[in-house]
Formats: structure tokens, sequence, C-alpha cells
């Protein structure tokens, strides 16, 4: 492929005033063939050439692989057709030696399929056709002619056009039909245009009058012998189309990614709510690591869990009613309850259910009645309120919107590296819970959480770009749900801990256990997909 230069960018171009000229340069490259080691210049075939010729500067490798870039005759004015232009005429007269020497070196680069490689606007020209099965195969070089041998077989190009029948005669390409297809930049925000593709289809075309060609008729015939006088004329025609661009993939849906998704109240709340535990264990994980929360200190890390959710009552109301109003929401009542109630409901209902039986069992872990009062003193006495705060400065704020989203098999697939990044962690935290040993590694557990963050965002973000080139707007519970879905790994983990690891045996045990694990699991499931 020849080297490519930039004559003039048409984004230039069309930021000029619209009564200047817009010239649009075509720059010629050496000739070769598959058949023949041997380039030439474009000045060797006596092709027309370049009143005011000029060779843009060439680099040390280009020079070393032979590229040999000059301007041509072709010219033509940006978003200007041209139909049918006249080059020049070549005449070739019987007798002369010279004229003999120059007609027979073109036969001869016909013969040997010699390519030529055109530039325009640092691209190049490419000739596209039709091959085999209605498929089309584009070269960025197009043949100078070819072939009919004289037993009557077309060589290379000459199998393209039936016309091509002539024995031992060659059919020289004297007229290129240019097609510049452009991008204009309107309705992108920018001024201007770019050029995006040249191509062109070359042909062979007597022309009755030299003088006023029509480009129409027969093919050029360039006869095996040269018995007679012979002119060909050179001659091109120019087209622009505007690119339409078609866009495919994320861009068809680019307008519906922010459309609500359903049941976004219940959406907006589990965001909400995990938000305000992602701060919570956060925190908590970041004050382990500058040794406040000693495991020495027994109770410390729970006591600080625990005060730390309730007064983080106000981001778990603002993310929940921003994003509510995000979808269009209007029953912002109903949102701030389901944030404050909805999930530490469930948590305190299955709380209290094994809290029962421990009660029943006569257990020494069942907690007082008057601890439970006591939280739900803070639940109602201060998270709640403190909701409904943060909803009201969510509900102030005008809307913004800034997410992602993903597929429903990307759901099972997202949650695969967030859970390999707590594998090992997960065994002895469970250790710690289950087996009644200490757990000390607060500074490598907090660097193992900033990993789960980062792994569950990157794979959420990748997995909601493939959903988006599946041309699917349906991404706000995907994306919530693709990281979210560690939690089903971590409760199948957690199941087979109790198998292989626990010897609990009986009924209250086993529920209590997995009561427990349900919690943790809930808890994981909101902070993840937050």
């Amino acid at each position: 492929m020849s080297s490519l230069y930039i004559v003039l960018s048409p984004a230039y171009l069309q930021t000029l005033s619209p009564s200047l000229q817009t010239l649009i340069q075509l720059f010629v490259n050496r000739l070769d063939s598959v058949e023949s080691v041997l380039p030439y210049e474009y000045d060797v075939f006596d092709f027309c050439k370049d009143d005011n010729e000029r060779r843009p500067s060439e680099n040390l490798g280009q020079v070393l692989f032979g590229e040999r870039i000059e301007t041509s005759p072709y010219k033509f004015s940006f978003k200007k057709d041209v139909k049918c232009q006249e080059l020049c005429t070549k005449v070739y007269t019987k007798g002369k030696p010279e004229d003999k020497n120059m007609l027979d070196f073109l036969k001869r680069g016909m013969q040997l399929n010699y390519q030529h490689h055109w530039i325009v606007d640092n691209m190049p020209v490419t000739w596209c056709y039709d091959v085999e099965d209605s498929q089309k195969y584009c070269n960025p070089g197009f043949p100078i002619g070819c072939l009919v041998t004289t037993d009557g077989r077309a060589k290379d190009a000459c199998v393209i056009n039936s016309e091509f029948n002539k024995k031992n005669t060659f059919y020289i390409f004297n007229h290129v039909a240019i097609k510049i297809t452009y991008h204009n930049g309107e309705g992108e925000g920018w001024r201007g245009a770019r050029l995006v593709a040249a191509t062109l289809e070359p042909k062979s075309i007597k022309n009755a009058d030299a003088e006023k060609p029509t480009c129409e008729g027969l093919p050029m015939e360039v006869p095996g012998e040269f018995d007679s006088d012979l002119k060909i004329t050179y001659t091109y025609s120019v087209t622009f189309e505007e690119d339409a661009q078609e866009e495919s993939g994320w861009k068809q849906v680019h307008g519906d990614v922010f459309r609500p998704p359903r049941k976004g109240m219940l959406l907006s709340v589990f965001l909400g709510q995990g938000t305000q535990i992602f701060i919570m264990t956060f925190i908590t994980l970041f004050l382990a690591c500058l040794g406040f929360l000693s495991p020495a200190n027994r109770g410390a890390l729970m006591t600080c869990s625990v005060v730390l959710w309730v007064l983080l009552g106000t981001p778990a109301g603002y993310v929940s009613s921003r994003l509510y109003k995000t979808f269009g929401g209007e029953k912002w009542k109903t949102n701030v309850l389901l944030t404050a109630l909805l999930c530490p409901g469930i948590v305190f209902a299955d709380f209290f259910l094994m809290n029962l039986i421990l009660w029943v069992e006569g257990s020494s872990a069942a907690i007082p009645f008057g601890t439970l009062v006591a939280i739900l003193a803070l639940w109602f006495g201060i998270s709640v309120p403190l909701t409904f705060v943060g909803a009201y400065f969510g509900f102030k704020k005008p809307v913004k919107q800034s997410f992602f989203t993903k597929p429903v098999p990307g759901i099972v697939m997202g949650g695969i590296l967030p859970f390999g990044c707590i594998f090992i962690q997960l065994f002895f935290i469970l250790n710690s819970i289950w087996s009644h040993q200490m757990y000390y590694m607060f500074g490598f557990l907090f660097l193992v959480f900033i990993i789960l963050l980062i792994t569950c965002s990157e794979a959420t973000i990748l997995l909601c770009y493939f959903h988006l080139c599946a041309e699917d707007y349906h991404w706000w519970w995907r994306s919530f749900l693709t990281s979210g879905f560690t939690a089903v790994y971590l409760f199948v983990y957690a199941v087979h801990y109790f198998f292989s690891k626990l010897q609990i045996v009986g009924a209250a045990s086993t529920i209590l256990y997995f009561g427990y694990t349900s919690i943790m699991v809930l808890i994981f499931f909101l902070f993840t997909g937050e």
C-alpha cells in the first residue's frame, strides 16, 4: 500500500469562506506488480502529468521502500461534482520510434498487471469490485489495463467485462469514476467536514471526439500490433455523496439509555440502602485499620457498625430519592418510607425470629428484650428521620443521570470476579464467626475491600457496554444485579462451608446458621449492587 499525505484537510476547507475554491489534490505513487519485483515511478509511463509537479518530502523509511509520491493532474473542488473532465490526449504515430517505445512500455505494464496507487487527503483510493457469492473485494490499487491473449484468454481485470473479448488486444483504463465520501460535522456540534473514504471505478472508454469526450462508448482498444496511429484520451469524473454513517450497537439506543426502568421504586430503594451499607463498611474497616476497633476490645466492631448505620440514614435517603426522581417518580413519600423501613425491616424480622429460637432454646446468645427496644428506638428515632432529611435534599436537587447497563447472562458472570477477590478472606471471616477464632487482619481486609469495589465497578461497566452494543436499553436493574449477584456466590459458599467445615447438629442451630447467613447475604447483596 502506498504511503499517505494530507494535501488540504476538508475539515479546514469547510471553514473557509464559501466564495473560495476548496481544492483537493490527488497524489500518485509508484506503480508495482505482483508479477514483477520492479516498481516504476508514475512519470516513467506515458500518462497525463501535472504541469506544476511537486514532490512531498519523504522520510527515510519511504525512500528505503521505494515510495515515489508526486502530484497528479487530478484536481477537483470539494463538493463540486464533475461528470466527464478531460485530462489530456496522448497520440502515438506509426513510424516514430519514440512513440513505439512508449506504447510498448505501456503494453508491457498492462501485460504484467502493474497497479496504480493513488492518494487523496491522506487516504488510499481503493478499487472495489464484485467477486463470487455476491461479495465485494476492495484493493488499494487498480490496474493500468488488461490483456486478451492471442488465443482469446482474458487475463487479470479483463475478466470483469464481457466486452473485453478481442484477441491480441490490450484494454487501457483511461477513465476513472472517483467517488469521495465525506462526513459533515454540523450534526455533531463541530464545524466543517472530513473525508472518510475515496473509491474509484476504472473504465476503458474510446471517445469519438477527443476535444468533447462523453465518457461513454466502446472500450479503448490498444492493438497488439502497432500498425496504425493511436489516440488515447484520459478522462475522469468525481461525485460527492454525504456519508450517512449508520449507527449500530449501543448508538442505536443512546436516546433510550436513561429511560426509566421497570420497578424503579424498588431499585432506587435498594441503591439507597446499598449506599448506606457501603459507607458504613468503609468507615468501619478504615477505623479498624487505624487500630481503633481492636478485637481485644470486645464488641467494639459491632457497636461501631450499628451506630454508623443509624447515623448514615441521610445518604441512603438522598441517593434513593435522587435516583427515584431521575426515573420520573412522583410517590416520594412511599420512596422515603421504603428506604427507611424495607431492608432494615427484613433484617430485623429475620433477626427477631432467630432470637426467638434462641429464647426457646434457652441460649445465652439471646438478645435481651430491652436491647431490642433500644435498637428499635435508634432505628425509628434517628435513622428514619435522617433518611427523610436526606430524601428532602435529594428531591430538591435537579435531575442528573449518570449510570451504566448490563445483560441477564452478565448478571451471573458479573459476580464471579468480585467473589474471587474475597474468596480467601471469606474463609477466615466465617471461621471467626462460627468457629470462634480471632480475626486480626483488618489491614489486609481493607485492601481486599478496595479491590472488591474496583472489581465490581469494572465488571459492571464492561458488561454494561456489551449490553448496550446489543441495542437493549434495559440496563438499570442489570447493572445493579451484575455485581450484586456476588451475594449468590457468597451464599453458595456459605452452604458449602456449613456442610464441609462445621459440625452443627439440630434444627435450631441449622436455622440460626442460615438465618444469620441470609442477613449477611442480603447486606452483601445491597453493598455490591450499589
